[in-house]
C-alpha cells in the first residue's frame, strides 16, 4: 500500500476511535448518564437532567417523566416567585409568626422568614403567604408561568398539596431552567433572590439548588447544580419521599463527580 494512503488510513482510524470513544448525545446532554442502580427495584423513579446549553434533557424511565404529579413542596419556589413579585411579601426575610398550634415537624413550631421557610420547607408559612396573594392574582401567575397544568381549583392554600395542580419531571426541568436563565416573566431581582434561597451545599467547584417535596407516596428533589463552566437542571420523583429522592439525587451526581459529598 503506498505511504499516501497508509496515511489516510491511520488517519480514518484515529477518527472513528475517538467517536466511539465519546459519550453519548442521543438524549441531549453528557456524560452518558446511566442511573439504574441508584433506584429501587420495587419502586417506579424517574430522574431527569439537562445541561442548560443542551436542546433537551436525558431522561430515566420517560413514562414517568412525563406524568403530571402533585408538585407539593416544590411548588414553594414559584410560590415564592409569585410571592415576591405581588408584593405579598418584602423580601426573604419577611417574618410571618408561628400562630401556637403544634405540628408534627419540630421545626416548623416557631416563627419563620420566607428564606427559612424554603429551607425549612414550611407548609404553614407558605399557604398563609398564598392566602396574602389570592386566587385572582396566583391562578394569573401559575398560567403566566405554564406551570403544569395551571389548575388551583383545590383551594389557595392547598391546590399543589395532592390536590388539583399537577406537573410532571419534564415540566419541572424546564420551569427549572427559565428561573436559572432568568426567563421567567417576573422582576430579575425577585428571580435572584428565590435561587439565593434554594441554596443547599456550596462546595469549592460547584453549588447545589434544590427543594424537596413529599406526599401521597411521591417524592421529590428538583434544582440544578453550576459545577464549574456548566450547569445542569434536574427533577427526581419516586414512589417514596423527598428525602429519598434527595438520596438518591445526590449519589447520581456525586457518581459522576458534580458533587464531592454524600447528604
Amino acid at each position: 500500500m503506498k505511504k499516501k494512503h497508509m496515511k489516510w488510513l491511520v488517519f480514518f482510524i484515529l477518527l472513528m476511535a475517538l467517536c466511539i470513544g465519546q459519550p453519548s448525545s442521543s438524549e441531549g446532554t453528557s456524560p452518558a448518564w446511566s442511573v439504574d442502580d441508584e433506584f429501587l427495584k420495587d419502586r417506579e423513579g424517574t430522574f431527569v437532567i439537562q445541561e442548560v446549553k443542551e436542546k433537551s434533557p436525558w431522561v430515566y424511565n420517560k413514562k414517568r417523566a412525563n406524568q403530571r404529579f402533585a408538585p407539593q413542596s416544590t411548588f414553594k419556589v414559584a410560590n415564592a416567585l409569585i410571592g415576591l413579585q405581588t408584593g405579598a411579601v418584602r423580601d426573604e426575610y419577611d417574618i410571618k409568626y408561628w400562630d401556637g398550634v403544634k405540628r408534627e415537624i419540630d421545626n416548623w413550631n416557631k416563627d419563620h422568614t420566607l428564606g427559612s421557610g424554603m429551607r425549612d420547607s414550611v407548609v404553614w408559612y407558605y399557604q398563609a403567604m398564598a392566602r396574602d396573594i389570592g386566587e385572582e392574582r396566583m391562578s394569573h401567575w401559575v398560567k403566566a408561568i405554564h406551570y403544569g397544568n395551571e389548575d388551583i381549583s383545590g383551594g389557595i392554600d392547598q391546590f399543589w398539596l395532592s390536590s388539583s395542580l399537577r406537573i410532571s419531571p419534564v415540566e419541572q426541568v424546564h420551569f427549572l431552567k427559565q428561573l436559572y436563565e432568568e426567563s421567567l416573566p417576573f422582576d430579575l431581582s425577585v428571580m435572584r433572590t428565590v435561587k439565593r434561597m434554594m441554596i443547599q451545599k456550596e462546595e469549592k467547584h460547584a453549588t447545589l439548588y434544590g427543594k424537596t417535596g413529599s406526599g401521597s407516596g411521591i417524592g421529590w428533589y428538583v434544582g440544578f447544580i453550576k459545577h464549574k463552566n456548566k450547569t445542569y437542571i434536574f427533577a427526581t420523583n419516586i414512589e417514596g419521599t423527598g428525602l429519598e429522592a434527595k438520596e438518591i439525587t445526590y449519589r447520581i451526581l456525586k457518581k459522576y463527580h458534580l458533587i464531592e459529598a454524600s447528604v
